[in-house]
């Protein structure tokens, strides 16, 4: 099963981080592969200071999903909070694998 998410992305890196300019985009995860759900403060206080698209709600949360690769991982991140994620991911009542 695939699960269709929207990630918070950087579309271009400036210098600073205020100059760096953000975008959604729909993601689609197998959770067969994640192995750990965080809420993503740093993404939150970015919401807070404008630095994301105007479309976003405040009251925003964010969660980092770890994806596991093999030999190595990679880390998005979406837009929800943890439990909404995991409940989206992986159902009700049940725990990721890792």
């Amino acid at each position: 099963m695939i699960v269709k998410l929207v990630e918070i992305y950087e579309l271009s890196r400036r210098p600073t981080p205020e100059e760096t300019s953000y975008s959604l985009r729909e993601v689609f995860v197998n959770p067969e592969h994640v192995t750990c759900l965080r809420e993503d403060m740093i993404t939150s206080k970015k919401l807070e200071s404008g630095l994301l698209p105007q479309n976003l709600d405040l009251r925003q949360k964010f969660t980092k999903i770890h994806l596991n690769r093999g030999l190595s991982g990679i880390d998005i991140i979406v837009v929800g909070d943890p439990s909404s994620i995991q409940e989206k991911l992986l159902g009700e009542n049940k725990l990721l694998k890792g």
